[in-house]
């Protein structure tokens, strides 16, 4: 008899783990608290554009859909800085032939949809999670369309319905089940800079900007129609915050003085900013990530991040291949489960750790001379020796290696680095054999 599985969350993660499931042959219904978005224009405003790297492409390509998702990616083999004076600085993310990819939200939610759809999966909307039994594989579940209850019955629960979960929420009575949540004093917004006439881009296209200032950090991602998704973080409260810019005046000041190339780009800056939601960012943690054979999170309702290694979306597909893998190996649901939460907690905290560490890097450091040479001595020694050194953003971005390991590694390499940096005349040296051959001894 085919497996019944309830997938609570048509989005992105919710979307790929349907064909995952589907590829299993098993029966997938997914449950989403929205409405259809497809029936809907996609609105600007309410969620940043996605970087697609290396984990995101092997999950798409285990179940075959990594080439209709190129269709709307664009690479993006650099960071390009902006500095105060509008000065441009190029740093490649490794080597010139990788890439992380832009990919608009909205598009690619709709896409995982039809093409889950198109395999199977049966999409049901406006449906809420109202509660999940914590004895048996059953969940009751609100329908809008009729206001009507329903109580279903079936194998397997997947909760892939964000941050803040109702399948989570459920699983809390369990006994001994931990869940933390911390919000960063942050906030983001976002913001478009809008094609030129002919619908070409008007800053370069391959690359992810970025214009670091300190509390404020500025970031644009391109789209393909010539317009760039950009965001804005800044803190809630404070000289020159969120809260403190209220006025059309005090807005145009501030990004004219703090990101002056910016607002030359955006002849609609003032309307956009009070017009577009100030969201809030958030570290979530729980554990276990299941419950008992036949109820398990992935994605952003296991372990939500702050976007600042653009590894949210890569991570939650990443989920869905690992749980995949451990479905080939045996066949016993608690045993498959249990082995999920205890291999992707500890990469669920290992991603939290590197998205924080790389605000600061984003924010502080990529104008600094310092890192900006860091990088490059790296850079040249991961060349020379490409088995001794791979640079943290490569290990996250580039490879599979999981985020705990990554992480630990990175921690590693920065000690190491901070005694090279310390060596004198490291300005005038740095590319020389000796600075080689100290960083090949001390690896």
């Amino acid at each position: 008899m085919k497996k019944n599985v309830i997938i609570v969350g048509a989005g992105l993660a919710g979307s790929l783990c349907a064909m995952y499931m589907l590829k299993r042959g098993y029966d997938v219904s997914v449950y989403e608290r929205r409405s259809d978005m497809r029936k809907t224009k996609l609105s600007a405003g309410r969620s940043i554009n996605l970087a697609l790297s290396k984990r995101g492409w092997t999950a798409l390509e285990k179940v075959g859909v990594d080439k209709e998702v190129r269709h709307i990616a664009i690479p993006m083999p650099k960071r390009v800085m902006h500095d105060l004076d509008g000065n441009l600085t190029d740093q490649y993310y490794g080597n010139k032939d990788q890439a992380i990819y832009s990919v608009p939200r909205g598009e690619l939610n709709v896409l995982l949809m039809n093409l889950a759809e198109a395999r199977g999966a049966k999409i049901f909307f406006n449906h809420r999670c109202l509660d999940i039994s914590i004895d048996r594989p059953e969940l009751t579940l609100l329908d809008n369309n009729s206001n009507r209850e329903l109580t279903i019955s079936c194998d397997l629960v997947v909760g892939a319905d964000g941050a803040y979960s109702a399948v989570r929420d459920k699983m809390m009575r369990q006994d001994r089940f931990q869940f933390s949540q911390n919000y960063i004093e942050h906030g983001y917004k976002e913001l478009l800079i809008p094609a030129n006439p002919d619908g070409t881009h008007k800053i370069e296209k391959n690359a992810l900007h970025i214009w670091p200032r300190g509390s404020y950090m500025l970031i644009a991602l391109p789209n393909l129609d010539g317009s760039y998704t950009c965001t804005l973080f800044s803190p809630y409260e404070g000289k020159d915050s969120f809260e403190d810019l209220d006025t059309p005046k005090k807005v145009k000041g501030f990004f004219n003085r703090v990101f002056n190339d910016f607002a030359k780009l955006t002849p609609d800056l003032v309307d956009q900013f009070f017009n577009n939601p100030t969201s809030s960012m958030g570290i979530f943690k729980c554990y276990p990530w299941h419950l008992k054979n036949y109820c398990v999170l992935i994605g952003d309702a296991a372990h939500a991040t702050v976007p600042f290694y653009g590894q949210g979306m890569n991570a939650s597909f990443e989920d869905c291949r690992v749980l995949d893998e451990l479905l080939d190996k045996e066949s016993d649901m608690n045993n498959i489960l249990k082995k999920y939460s205890k291999n992707r907690k500890p990469n669920g905290d290992g991603l939290q750790d590197l998205s924080l560490h790389n605000f600061i890097v984003m924010r502080d450091k990529t104008a600094d001379p310092d890192f900006l040479l860091q990088k490059k001595i790296e850079q040249k020694f991961s060349q020379k020796y490409p088995d001794k050194w791979v640079p943290l953003y490569s290990m996250v971005s580039f490879t599979n290696i999981p985020y705990s390991e990554a992480w630990e590694i990175g921690m590693r390499q920065e000690k190491l680095m901070s005694k090279i940096m310390n060596i004198p005349n490291i300005y005038e040296k740095w590319d020389s054999d000796e600075i080689m051959s100290k960083m090949l001894k001390m690896s």
